[in-house]
């Protein structure tokens, strides 16, 4: 009888044994690692643009700087500035697929500027001046960017900036006309720097995984400009200051934008572990 139940007993460890062998083969094997979810935009980025600038500006406002005074009276005839090409890069940071962020810095063309004023200053009704140069300029901005989400390899943002805008005038001439003819008056280079800032829209488009084409529009306030001051010459004691009031731009860009730090790596969660029975 002893022999009997120590046999059933090794029969039984036998059996379970089995099964949990059994068991443990029935298990699927642990899951591989899912496949990396990447997303454009990976940390630190460079970029680079061109476009051009469709200029604008409030008004030119002419200011007596005789001493002693002898005040200019005159009445606008022709107040015009001519567009800018403009050529930027910059760095940037990406801090999620939504939120970015960046610096850039640009230069944009010399702009034709040209003023003609019916010049009423010594009661003339005939006496006309033409006041004309040129000038560059060269913006600096901080900016924030809002990704909106991408279909298609398309992203649409929005965003906006502020920063720096110097301009750059070169010699200024003034030349008479009609009852002025003869007259004759020069201004010096004059730069003036000014608070600039901006608002972004845009399409970014998937060229590569860590490489943006994009097109974009920005709306530009450069503050003003001014001439340096004009002595009419030889021998004249008058002298004038013109400033360029609230010049802007409606900039119509197309750049391109390296991302350093490769793609933003997600993953998936594991599929939950399954069990055959």
């Amino acid at each position: 009888m002893r022999s009997l139940k120590s046999y059933a007993v090794a029969v039984g460890m036998l059996a379970v044994s089995a099964a949990s062998t059994a068991w443990a083969a029935d298990l699927l094997p642990p899951p591989p690692l899912p496949e990396p979810i990447g997303e454009f935009g990976g940390n630190w980025y460079l970029r680079g643009d061109v476009g051009v600038g469709i200029l604008q500006f409030d008004k030119t406002v002419a200011r007596d700087a005789s001493y002693p005074s002898v005040p200019y009276n005159y009445v606008k005839r022709q107040d015009t500035i001519s567009d800018q090409v403009l050529i930027g890069a910059g760095v940037g940071y990406q801090f999620n697929s939504w939120l970015r962020v960046d610096a850039t810095g640009e230069y944009r063309t010399k702009s034709d500027w040209r003023f003609i004023a019916q010049d009423t200053t010594f009661g003339s009704p005939n006496a006309f001046d033409l006041t004309s140069g040129k000038f560059s300029t060269v913006v600096g901005l901080a900016n924030v960017y809002f990704d909106l989400g991408t279909w298609y390899g398309v992203t649409p943002f929005i965003g906006g900036g502020v920063g720096v805008a110097n301009h750059m005038f070169e010699t200024v001439t003034d030349e008479g006309l009609g009852g002025n003819i003869g007259g004759f008056g020069t201004g010096r280079s004059h730069d003036k720097t000014n608070l600039a800032w901006a608002v972004h829209a845009g399409l970014g488009y998937d060229v590569a995984p860590n490489l943006k084409l994009e097109l974009a529009y920005r709306y530009l306030n450069m503050g003003d400009a001014q001439v340096g001051t004009i002595t009419c010459i030889p021998g004249c004691d008058l002298r004038t200051n013109y400033k360029l009031k609230e010049i802007d731009s409606h900039d119509i860009k197309i750049g391109m934008r390296w991302a350093l730090g490769g793609p933003v790596v997600t993953y998936e969660p594991p599929p939950p572990l399954i069990r055959k029975y």
